[in-house]
């Protein structure tokens, strides 16, 4: 099974969370970071046409996660 290593950074921008896939970009918001997140893995997994399988790791730096997509 083929494996991506994506990168996010997260940041806010008023009062929403922006989370951009720099390997993509593909974006998305939310009230908080966790939920800004979510939005981005289910952009992504659309993306690739729901044929991924997305997990995100913690956050390395203040706003960089590390997300893998594994190809099923």
């Amino acid at each position: 099974m083929p494996r991506i290593n994506l990168k996010s950074v997260v940041w806010k921008e008023g009062k929403y969370f922006v989370a951009l896939s720099l390997n993509t970009n593909v974006s998305s918001f939310g009230k908080t970071r966790k939920e800004a997140l979510a939005s981005l893995q289910e952009a992504l997994e659309l993306y690739f046409e729901d044929k991924s399988n997305l997990s995100f790791s913690k956050i390395e730096r203040p706003n960089i996660v590390q997300s893998s997509l594994q190809y099923a």
